[in-house]
C-alpha cells in the first residue's frame, strides 16, 4: 500500500487479572480470548453464583476519558436490549483503572468456526442460522442500535442450539476515542457496506449489508470479495457488484439468489431497511423452497441449528467445559507471533476474533485460536505514514504491520483514516524527506499564488473534460443470463430506468432470463437513461414429423424442414424392416421438442446373424452365401460333438453385419474312436468299472434275475465319451 501501514492496537494489560475479585463481586477464574480492544475471561459472580463472561478493556483504552464515557453510555443501551438471539450485558464497572463488562457467558462455538469446518452450508442450514442473526439484529434496530460489525467471529452457536449475535456497540465505542479522529474508517474490510468506505454512514442497513455477505460466504463457502490488502476489498465492495451464490454453487433458488442480491445491493436504498425487514424477506424465501427437507450434517438437529456434538466429542461435560483440555490446541500467547508479524510472541496475546474481543468474545468454551483460523481474529487498526504523530512514541502504543499481514488477519476490525482511503489507488510516493532550504520562504511568495492559480484553472478544465466525456455516463451492467428480477435491481443501482422489451425464443438462455440490453451491456449511457431488458421465452418447441420406414437421408431432411437438426444415428437389428430404413424416433413423432436439441434415429441394420451352435456347417454355408458374408471355417480335433457339427461363432447371434464382413465358425472334427472293453461274463460293477475308466458313460438292462452281464452294445471301437449299454439277467454262454 505504497507508504501507508496498518497498525495493531497495544493489548497490553496493567496485571494479569487472573484470581482477583472485581468490585468485590465478580471472581477472574481464567483466559478465554485476546482481541483488539479487551480481554475475555471466564469468570464467576459470587453474589449470584453464576459463570460469566468478564470482558475486561484494554490500559491504553481505560486510561481514555472519552471511551469510559462512551462505554458506560454504549453499555447501559446494550443492557437494555433483552433478546434470545443476543447476548445479554448483566453489569458493568471499574475496579480502579480496570474497566469491564460482566456478560452472557455462552459455550459453543463461533459460526466462523463452523464455516471453516465445513467449507459451505445447504440453503436450509444458511436459513436456520440466518433467522437467529437477524432476529437480534432486528430487536437491536427496533431499539435504535446499530451492531457495526456484523460478521461470523461475532455471531456464537451454543450447545442449547441457539445463535446469539455478540458485541454490539462496541465499534462504536471505538470510534469516539482519542485514539480515532473525525473521517474513520471502522470496520472488517470483507462486510463493510459501500457507504461505510464512501461516506462513513453505519446504520441499520450496513448491517443489512454485512448480514447478506455473511449469508453468500454460508451458502458458497468464500467471500464475494477478496484482495491483496483490506483496502482493496473494501473498495471492491464500493465498486463491484456482489454475484449471485448460484454462480459458485449449483441447486441455489432463484429466490435466495435475489434474496442475498437485494441485501447486498450497493444502493441502501434497494436494501431491507432493517433486520427486521430481511427477516420477513428470508421467511418468505424459506417457505417458498421445496418442502422435501435437506440431510443435515453431522452436529445438526431437526431444528437446524448447531449443537454441541463435537465438544462432547472433544471432552466437553455438561458445562460446555473441557474436561481433558483441548488436544493439538497451542496456547493463546503462541498466536501473536503468528497473527501479526512483527509482534513478540512472549509479549501482549494478539487480538482475537469475535469483535474486540476474540473469536468467541462472551463465552466460547475454547482458548483464542483453537477454533478459529488465525486470519479469523478481530482487531482495531489505524492507517498511519512512514512517521508517528508528532509527540508520540509508536512504540509505546502500536506495533507496527505492513500490509504483507493482511492474508493472515482479513478479517480484522478496522479502523482507517478515511483521507488515506480516499487515496487509495493513487500514487502515494508523497514527499518524505527534509524540507530544502528556503523552501519556506517560497511558500510565502506571490509564485505561490501563481502556481495554485494555474492549478486551479487546469483543474477545472479537467472537470469539465472529464463530466463531458466520462463524468455524465455510466455504463450497462452486466445482467446477461441473471433472472430479470435480479437484472432490473442490478440496473437500478446503478441509477439507470429498466424497460421491459419483447421477450424472444433462446435455445441458449433459460426462459425468464435475460438475454440481451439495449443499449449492449458494457455500453455507456447517460445516468438516469433507460435500458431495455430483453428476456428470454426459453427454446421454441417444434413438432417431431413422422419419419418412420424412410430411408436415413430423406428422414433428415424431413426434420431439417420442420426445423429442427438430426442427431445420433443408433442402428438396430430386425427381421422385417430392411437395412437403412428408419425404425423410430427419440423422442417419437408428434412430440412437442425444443429447436435446440437434437432428434434421434433408430436405424434397421437388417437381419441378425442368426445362432449356428449345434447346426451343421453346411447351414451356416447356405446362410453365408445368401447374406453376401465369408465364413472362416476352423476344424476342431478331439469334439465330442459330431462330425461337422458347429462348436462356437465369432459373432454373436442377433448382431447385425455387414455385406462381405468375415464370420469364423469352428466345427468338430468328430470324437475320438477308443478301443471297447470285453466285459462279457463280468458283475455289473466290474463292467461298470472297466468302462468308466475306458472314457464310457455306462446304462445298464436288467433283464433277467442274475447279476452277470451277458451282453453290451456297442462292441469293438466306439467314440470316446458315448454311452454303453450293459444287458444283465441272463447266463452267459
Amino acid at each position: 500500500m505504497g507508504g501507508h501501514t496498518i497498525d495493531a492496537m497495544d493489548t497490553t494489560l496493567a496485571r494479569p487479572p487472573v484470581g482477583r475479585l472485581l468490585d468485590g463481586r465478580y471472581r477472574v477464574e481464567s483466559l478465554i480470548a485476546t482481541g483488539g480492544m479487551a480481554t475475555v475471561y471466564l469468570g464467576t459472580d459470587t453474589r449470584l453464583d453464576r459463570t460469566v463472561a468478564l470482558k475486561i478493556m484494554h490500559a491504553e483504552l481505560a486510561n481514555d476519558e472519552d471511551f469510559v464515557r462512551r462505554f458506560v453510555g454504549e453499555a447501559r443501551s446494550v443492557a437494555r436490549l433483552s433478546h434470545p438471539n443476543v447476548v445479554g450485558v448483566y453489569d458493568q464497572g471499574a475496579d480502579g483503572r480496570t474497566l469491564y463488562l460482566a456478560m452472557e457467558y455462552v459455550p459453543g462455538r463461533t459460526l466462523r468456526d463452523l464455516m471453516n469446518e465445513r467449507g459451505s452450508l445447504a440453503p436450509r442450514e444458511a436459513l436456520d442460522i440466518m433467522e437467529g442473526v437477524l432476529g437480534g439484529l432486528g430487536a437491536a434496530h427496533a431499539a435504535g442500535l446499530a451492531h457495526r460489525d456484523v460478521k461470523p467471529e461475532n455471531v456464537l452457536l451454543s450447545a442449547d442450539h441457539a445463535v446469539k449475535v455478540a458485541d454490539f456497540g462496541l465499534a462504536r465505542m471505538l470510534a469516539g476515542t482519542s485514539h480515532t479522529k473525525t473521517g474513520m474508517l471502522i470496520g472488517t474490510a470483507a462486510y463493510l457496506a459501500p457507504e461505510q468506505v464512501s461516506q462513513g454512514i453505519a446504520d441499520a442497513r450496513t448491517d443489512v449489508y454485512a448480514a447478506g455477505i455473511m449469508l453468500f460466504e454460508m451458502l458458497t463457502g468464500q467471500q464475494p470479495h477478496t484482495a491483496d490488502t483490506p483496502l482493496a476489498v473494501a473498495y471492491k465492495h464500493v465498486n463491484e457488484a456482489v454475484p449471485v451464490p448460484s454462480q459458485f454453487v449449483d441447486g441455489i433458488p432463484p429466490a435466495l439468489d435475489d434474496l442475498v442480491l437485494r441485501a447486498t445491493s450497493r444502493n441502501p436504498d434497494v436494501r431491507p431497511e432493517d433486520g427486521g425487514q430481511f427477516l420477513r424477506s428470508l421467511t418468505e424465501v424459506r417457505l417458498s423452497l421445496p418442502a422435501a427437507p435437506e440431510a443435515l450434517a453431522p452436529g445438526y438437529q431437526d431444528a437446524g441449528y448447531p449443537i454441541a456434538s463435537g465438544y462432547e466429542a472433544a471432552g466437553y461435560q455438561d458445562g460446555g467445559y473441557p474436561s481433558g483440555g483441548w488436544p493439538a490446541q497451542p496456547p493463546p500467547s503462541q498466536y501473536a507471533g503468528d497473527l501479526i508479524p512483527g509482534l513478540p510472541g512472549s509479549g501482549s496475546p494478539a487480538p482475537g476474533g469475535g469483535g474486540p474481543a476474540g473469536p468467541t468474545s462472551v463465552g466460547a468454551a475454547f482458548p483464542t485460536g483453537s477454533a478459529a483460523a488465525p486470519g479469523s481474529s478481530t482487531s482495531a487498526f489505524s492507517v498511519a505514514g512512514s512517521g508517528a504523530p508528532p509527540g508520540e512514541n509508536p512504540g509505546a502504543v502500536t506495533q507496527r504491520v505492513t500490509d504483507d499481514g493482511f492474508h493472515r488477519a482479513e478479517n480484522h476490525t478496522m479502523v482507517v483514516s478515511r483521507d488515506a482511503a480516499t487515496d487509495y489507488g493513487r500514487d502515494r510516493g508523497g514527499y518524505g524527506g527534509p524540507r530544502e532550504p528556503g523552501l519556506q520562504r517560497w511558500l510565502f511568495s506571490r509564485r505561490l499564488y501563481y502556481v495554485l492559480g494555474g492549478l486551479a484553472a487546469v483543474l477545472l478544465i479537467g472537470l469539465l473534460i472529464w463530466w463531458q466525456s466520462a463524468g455524465k455516463y455510466t455504463t450497462v451492467p452486466r445482467v446477461g443470463g441473471l433472472a430479470a428480477s435480479t437484472a432490473r435491481l442490478e440496473v437500478r443501482s446503478e441509477g439507470l430506468a429498466v424497460k421491459m422489451g419483447t421477450p424472444q425464443f433462446s435455445g441458449r438462455v433459460a426462459k425468464g432470463n435475460v438475454i440481451g440490453t439495449s443499449p449492449a451491456i458494457g455500453a455507456r449511457v447517460s445516468k438516469g437513461g433507460t435500458v431495455l431488458l430483453i428476456v428470454s421465452r426459453g427454446p421454441r418447441m417444434i413438432t417431431v414429423p413422422q419419419v418412420t420406414g424412410n430411408p436415413v437421408p430423406a428422414a433428415a431432411a424431413a426434420l431439417r424442414h420442420a426445423g429442427l437438426a438430426p442427431g445420433q444415428v443408433v442402428g438396430q437389428t430386425s427381421t422385417t424392416i430392411a437395412s437403412g430404413i428408419v425404425i423410430s424416433t427419440t423422442p417419437a413423432a408428434n412430440v412437442p421438442w425444443p429447436q435446440n436439441r437434437p432428434v434421434n434415429l433408430v436405424v434397421s441394420t437388417g437381419q441378425p446373424v442368426p445362432n449356428f451352435v449345434g447346426q451343421q456347417k453346411a447351414v451356416a454355408e447356405q446362410w453365408a452365401q445368401a447374406s453376401g458374408v465369408s465364413l472362416n471355417e476352423v476344424t476342431v480335433a478331439n469334439s465330442t460333438q459330431p462330425a461337422g457339427t458347429i462348436t462356437q461363432q465369432s459373432v454373436k447371434p442377433g448382431s447385425s453385419f455387414t455385406a462381405h464382413e468375415v464370420i469364423t465358425i469352428d466345427s468338430s472334427n468328430g470324437p475320438q474312436m477308443v478301443n471297447v472293453p470285453n466285459v462279457d461274463g463280468q458283475q455289473v460293477s466290474q463292467a461298470e468299472q472297466a468302462l468308466a475308466q475306458a472314457g464310457f458313460q455306462v446304462t445298464v438292462d436288467q433283464v433277467g434275475p442274475l447279476n452277470t452281464v451277458f451282453n453290451y452294445s456297442p462292441s469293438g471301437q466306439a467314440p470316446q465319451g458315448s454311452t454303453i449299454t450293459l444287458y444283465v439277467g441272463l447266463p452267459h454262454l
